[in-house]
């Protein structure tokens, strides 16, 4: 794996201080967007501050009201003052978590859709040489941490600054602020308290379950990119992540709008019995019970310095998590997107192939794959490719729509490099059809459709002509019948009839079949190659096979061996040859 894949198992923050920067700058400019919410959020912070500093004016009142002047109207205005205050404390509370919650949740959806239409891009040799978990790591667990650095961290800080900073002028001029606490309401707000913790738990069960579905979702998109590519369906998986992470967003919210509402009630629930104890207080001062206000006022401040200390440190480390995370997503959206390709577009290319003195090995020293390979394919022909496992049968085909680029030769349709052709013009003349079929969790109707706007007459008529009708009449609701996770509820046969549903629906000139057959048993086979023999009809169909069997009618049977084409023919030229072919042939047959 890669070591940018692992920032999201560690967490020291960066020791680069200007790169460190300069990634918090870039995660600040996400705030854009939403400036007026996030400066409604410092409000509420400054708010906040305010309300609390403000209390050293009130322990001043406090102590002159009752200890000096004793004036008994003060057993009335204080403890409304203080009630006001703590209504404002709690306003200010609530706006900064509310309106910071709401900006942090829009940046992470903001990144998450950006991470992911990135990730959907990029060439499928990136796949090769980065893990599937790093990537959905990256996607969920570095985005929350985002989130949270490029807003919270901002709010407590100028919060607790300016705590600090009034806490320091009420020392100097030796104000006093009162922070007596209505313990009476102890049992009321241990109820409300369970009651928001209830609410937390379920709140947090349903953000679990939505990036439940966000994981779904990317998981089955990042596990088959050349399905994606292939049928040019970018768009589409971006919309089906589009309506979880919205949902995600949702849950979030109420989460948020739950923490931003206990804090401010629970505190409205103890002011109001602190008011209470504090008309006893006063009673009691005035009658010659209580000390000198100015040192309880003292007390008071320099206790008051403590708690923001230890917010604006504990703030430190969620920060620099926040911007490890922000390099590792700023390091993968610097990726390159897969290229777009030449500028030449067709609407029906007629399907004639070339493979010109082709080369091509993968990276990561694993050898040459192709050498000089040259093989021409009329259009219409069905050509077999055989051979050993790694012979190159696989990497030879996926040439034609991209996935990889030769290293010397071309590639050719119709007489123009793919190179030339527009990415998503070429693959929109080519279909596929792999032993692995890949079903993404709907219905059978929007997996044969995958992505295209059809009809439903012309979606039944696919699935009649691929003998999908067979098993989906017995359905409880025939094509609209879920498949499960990646098709569990199906059978190996009807996972591959819905593929050659799905080939049959993109009518495309030029078909790829990839072991199509392989994992069958002898009667789905059967049923299968029916389905493939009208899939295959005036096409350029291009077959790779191990079963010698199934490749017999091929208008022609190339045998790769290393990398090289070794022999062609029909099968009867093949065997009376007695090559390679041959023995092949002759080893499954004993066998």
């Amino acid at each position: 794996m890669a070591s940018s894949d692992r920032v999201s198992q560690t967490t020291p923050g960066p020791t680069n201080w200007p790169d460190a920067w300069q990634t918090y700058r870039r995660l600040l400019a996400y705030l854009r967007p939403h400036r007026g919410v996030f400066l409604l959020g410092v409000f509420g912070a400054v708010l906040f501050s305010a309300s609390m500093v403000s209390f050293t004016v009130f322990a001043k009142f406090f102590g002159d009201g009752t200890f000096e002047n004793r004036d008994p109207r003060t057993i009335v205005w204080l403890p409304i003052a203080l009630i006001v205050l703590f209504f404002f404390r709690g306003l200010g509370d609530f706006t900064q978590t509310y309106c910071m919650g709401y900006v942090g949740r829009q940046i992470v959806k903001k990144l998450r859709a950006q991470v992911f239409e990135r990730v959907v891009n990029l060439p499928v040799g990136y796949y090769d040489r980065h893990s599937t978990a790093a990537l959905l790591s990256r996607l969920t667990y570095n985005t929350e941490q985002i989130g949270q650095a490029a807003t919270d961290s901002v709010v407590v800080t100028v919060r607790e600054a300016l705590t600090i900073t009034g806490s320091l002028v009420a020392l100097f001029v030796i104000n006093t602020r009162l922070t007596l606490i209505a313990l009476l309401m102890g049992p009321l707000v241990g109820w409300l308290v369970t009651l928001i913790n209830r609410k937390f738990r379920r709140y947090s069960r349903r953000i679990q379950d939505s990036m439940g579905d966000i994981t779904r979702v990317a998981k089955e998109t990042l596990e088959a990119p050349r399905i994606v590519k292939v049928y040019n369906a970018q768009g589409y998986q971006n919309a089906q992540f589009e309506v979880v992470n919205e949902h995600n967003r949702r849950s979030h919210m109420r989460l948020v709008l739950t923490k931003g509402f206990s804090n401010p009630v629970v505190q409205m629930v103890t002011a109001l019995g602190s008011s209470f104890v504090l008309s006893i207080a006063i009673s009691d001062a005035i009658n010659n019970r209580m000390s000198m206000g100015d040192l309880l006022a003292f007390l008071v401040a320099l206790v008051n310095i403590a708690q923001p200390l230890r917010s604006l440190v504990g703030v430190s480390g969620p920060l620099q998590q926040g911007i490890a995370a922000g390099q590792s997503l700023f390091e993968l959206l610097a990726e390159p997107a897969e290229p777009s390709g030449g500028t030449l577009t067709a609407e029906r290319v007629r399907g004639a192939i070339e493979f010109k003195n082709v080369s091509f090995s993968y990276p990561a020293g694993k050898g040459v794959a192709l050498h000089n390979i040259d093989l021409a394919i009329a259009a219409g022909e069905m050509v077999a490719i055989v051979g050993r496992s790694g012979s190159g049968k696989s990497t030879l085909v996926n040439l034609l729509p991209r996935f990889y680029d030769v290293d010397s030769g071309a590639v050719l349709i119709d007489g123009h490099d793919v190179r030339e052709y527009h990415l998503r013009s070429l693959r929109d003349q080519i279909a596929l059809v792999s032993q692995e079929v890949v079903l993404f969790n709907g219905t059978l109707r929007s997996n044969i459709a995958f992505g295209r706007e059809l009809s439903h007459a012309q979606i039944e008529e696919a699935a009649r002509a691929a003998h999908v009708l067979e098993f989906a009449n017995d359905l409880p609701e025939g094509l609209d019948t879920l498949v499960g996770d990646r098709g569990v509820l199906l059978s190996g046969g009807q996972r591959q009839r819905i593929s050659i549903a799905r080939a049959l629906l993109k009518n495309a000139p030029i078909l790829i079949l990839d072991e199509a057959t392989s994992a069958l048993d002898t009667e789905a086979e059967r049923v299968i190659q029916a389905a493939l023999e009208r899939l295959m009809e005036d096409r350029t169909t291009l077959v790779i096979a191990h079963r010698l069997s199934t490749v017999e009618k091929a208008d022609r049977i190339v045998v790769l061996d290393a990398g090289r084409v070794a022999e062609s023919g029909t099968h009867e030229q093949l065997l009376a040859a007695k090559g390679s072919y041959a023995m092949l042939h002759g080893v499954q047959f004993n066998a």
